[in-house]
């Protein structure tokens, strides 16, 4: 998922170029706005977490991008491509390195797990 931050700075394209180059194979997308119901169902896994309550603020402050791909061993790569949650930390090159504006605000989300990419696709592409 591309989150507000990025939408607002018009970093969908470059976004989706990198997965492409990565080998990624885009299969569905779609842009939406989550309201602060749907931001908790979506990251209901956080909740309790000190940062739940902005993150929730956060994602449903803004129009998201909502990516399905596809790619051997995606998930890892994936998580791979965009880096660390905290931007200071990611490795240089990542996306979230590259791009993101801070650890609140690291402008994409991926699955950190095959159970939960599959709980996020059918959230976004039932």
């Amino acid at each position: 998922m591309i989150k507000p931050d990025a939408v607002q700075r018009n970093l969908i394209g470059e976004i989706l170029k990198r997965v492409e180059r990565a080998g990624f194979k885009i299969v569905e997308l779609k842009m939406v706005k989550l309201s602060p119901h749907q931001a908790k169902r979506f990251y209901g896994i956080h909740r309790g977490k000190p940062f739940y309550d902005e993150l929730v603020k956060y994602v449903s402050s803004g129009e998201v991008v909502a990516v399905l791909l596809k790619k051997n061993n995606g998930v890892k790569g994936l998580r791979e491509l965009i880096g660390s949650t905290d931007p200071k930390k990611a490795k240089k090159g990542t996306i979230r390195h590259d791009l993101a504006i801070n650890t609140n605000k690291n402008s994409v989300h991926a699955s950190d797990s095959l159970d939960n990419a599959k709980m996020e696709i059918e959230f976004f592409f039932k």
